[in-house]
This record gives structure tokens, C-alpha cells and sequence, in this order.
């Protein structure tokens, strides 16, 4: 990045800042270059997208408003399309869509979007809507319906990490997705061979917060804390002992002392991240794959995740990830 108004060098500063969404002051955390020239700021379109993600999360959070990749996966949970979704909940007829594309819904619209994830309400929204369709559709929808609820699996995650889950600053207002957590391991372990847990505990950590730097919002939806070897997901050792296809080994040093490697004969299935999630992971493997464990561990202690939270029991918030050092 060069400075617009001289062409010289440019710095990446961060600030708290307040913005009123909706009558309502939210407080987030401000990415902006200065121009060391001038002292002059100025942001980019990926910045200002950032900045304002911030204020929209919080507000979908506070509100019980469903996050655009929950409404676009119930849809498609229900098999039906966007125009019929909104025809159903009495929408315009591009509503729905809107609201998959990020458009954020009022209160109460936010409210009934996030009832309906429960096949059982929504059923009740089908059939008040039978006399809108001819007898035909109306008996495809329900067939579709019938099946989405004989379909549905729990997510691929130990229910402990699902108890009370929510999305906030503290898991990154991302989704809790198994499947992602499994690929992200297996990438990992496929990039680097065997991995340690102390050292993989740290590649998720770096992974998930540069994350949030990057793109204003987690990847796994994994929360964190502050334990004596650095930042840590919640539950780690139950996490990386339930996921199918990963194995624990346990090597012997020199020593006399042992550890617990992660290791895998599966090749990650790479089609749930976007172009973006790849590359941070990709960047996380090329700055940090090369370390030790304990080389992480240390390289850890030195961000502000880590120093403000690790003397108390509080989950890590995901805003500390604008002060990231090792990325």
C-alpha cells in the first residue's frame, strides 16, 4: 500500500471508535492507514468492509439475527428456492436473496428468520402458506420439507462445544463449523506432517484471529483462552480426540519425556473455504509452519490475546486480533 497523496510510505493503525447503527451506539474496532508523510488517513473499500462488519455483527448478535451463511444454509436445508422462501414468510419477492447477500433484516424479521431454523415452526409458516401455491407445488414443498427433517444431523462437533453456543466477539461471530475444523486440522497436519498439540493449538489461534483481522470475522468459530503455553481452543483435548479421521501418537524424545502428535492419512477436503480462508491459512503455514512448538508458544506470549486474558479464566475477544504481531 502507497499513500495516495504522496506516493511515499503508508502505516496500518487501529483505533476504537463508536458508530450509530439504527439509533444505537456500537463500539468497534477502527482499521486505517496514515500517510507518514502527511499524517493524513485513509481507508480502502476492504478496510471500510471490515470496520463496518464489526457494527452489523454486533448487531445480528444482540438481536438474535441470523448470520447471511445461516439464512443462505436453511434455504438450502429446505430444498427450496429464494423466491419461495419469501413467499412463504410473506417477503417481497428478491427478500430473501437480499438477506443471503448480506442485507440485515428489522428486529422482528430477524427474529422469525431465526425461529424458522426449526423445521417444526417452519412447517407451521408452509402450511399457512397452502392456499399460495397450486395443489402441485404446494406438495413439492412439503415433500421437501419431509425430507430436510429426516436428513438433519447434528453438526460434526462434541456437544460440549455446542452447549450455549452463540456467535460473539469471543468465537469471532463465526459459525461453529465441524466440518471446517476437521479440514483445517487436516490441512495442517498435511502441510507440516505429524503436529504436536501445543503447536496446533497455536496454528488455529493464528489461523481464526487472522482471520478476523483480515476479514472481520473468525473461521472455525472455535473460542480461546489464556492457559500457562499460550492461547488455546476451548476444550482442545476433547475437540482434537473426537474428530474421525485424526489420530493421536504419542512420541518419545531423548529426553525420557513424550508428546501427543496429531497425524492423518486423509488429505483435507478443501471445498468448504472460500479463496480468502485458503490463503490465510496457506500465509499461516509460510510464516509460522517452520516453528517449534515451544518457538510458538513464546511467539505467542508476545501478542495482547494472550497478556491481557491469561490471568483470568475469560475467553479471548476476537478484537485482540487487530494487534496480532506474528501476522
Amino acid at each position: 500500500m502507497i499513500s495516495p497523496f504522496t506516493g511515499g510510505e503508508v502505516r496500518l493503525c487501529h483505533e476504537q471508535r463508536e458508530l450509530v447503527y439504527r439509533k444505537e451506539k456500537f463500539v468497534y474496532v477502527a482499521q486505517f492507514y496514515v500517510c507518514v508523510d502527511t499524517q493524513e488517513q485513509f481507508t480502502t473499500t476492504e478496510l471500510d468492509e471490515i470496520n463496518i462488519g464489526q457494527v452489523y455483527n454486533q448487531y445480528r448478535a444482540k438481536y438474535g439475527i441470523p448470520f447471511p451463511d445461516e439464512i443462505k444454509d436453511m434455504r438450502e436445508m429446505y430444498g427450496l428456492s429464494a423466491s419461495k422462501m419469501s413467499e412463504i414468510l410473506g417477503l417481497g419477492a428478491n427478500q430473501y436473496r437480499l438477506y443471503e447477500n448480506g442485507e440485515i433484516p428489522s428486529e422482528a424479521i430477524g427474529k422469525t428468520l431465526k425461529s424458522i431454523m426449526n423445521p417444526a415452526v417452519f412447517s407451521i409458516y408452509v402450511h399457512n402458506s397452502k392456499y399460495q401455491f397450486s395443489s402441485q407445488d404446494f406438495g413439492k414443498i412439503c415433500g421437501k420439507l419431509e425430507r430436510a427433517v429426516s436428513s438433519i444431523d447434528e453438526v460434526n462437533v462434541p456437544s460440549i462445544l455446542l452447549k450455549s453456543f452463540s456467535r460473539s466477539a469471543v468465537n469471532g461471530y463465526a459459525a461453529l463449523s465441524g466440518e471446517k475444523i476437521k479440514n483445517i486440522i487436516l490441512f495442517f497436519i498435511n502441510k507440516l506432517g505429524g503436529v504436536f498439540n501445543t503447536k496446533m493449538n497455536k496454528l488455529l489461534f493464528y489461523a481464526d484471529f487472522y482471520s478476523y483481522k483480515s476479514r472481520g470475522v473468525g473461521m472455525t468459530g472455535l473460542s480461546y483462552r489464556a492457559i500457562q503455553y499460550g492461547p488455546v481452543p476451548d476444550k482442545w483435548n476433547v475437540l482434537y480426540g473426537s474428530i474421525e479421521d485424526v489420530d493421536t501418537e504419542i512420541v518419545s524424545f531423548s529426553s525420557g519425556n513424550s508428546g501427543e502428535q496429531l497425524v492423518s492419512n486423509i488429505a483435507p477436503d478443501l471445498t468448504s473455504f472460500t479463496p480468502q480462508e485458503l490463503s490465510i491459512m496457506e500465509e499461516v503455514v509460510y510464516k509460522l509452519g517452520s516453528k517449534t512448538a515451544n518457538q510458538l508458544s513464546e511467539l505467542s506470549h508476545q501478542e495482547d490475546a494472550w497478556i491481557k486474558f491469561k490471568d483470568t479464566k475469560l475467553h479471548i475477544d476476537y478484537t485482540e486480533a487487530f494487534t496480532l504481531k506474528a501476522l
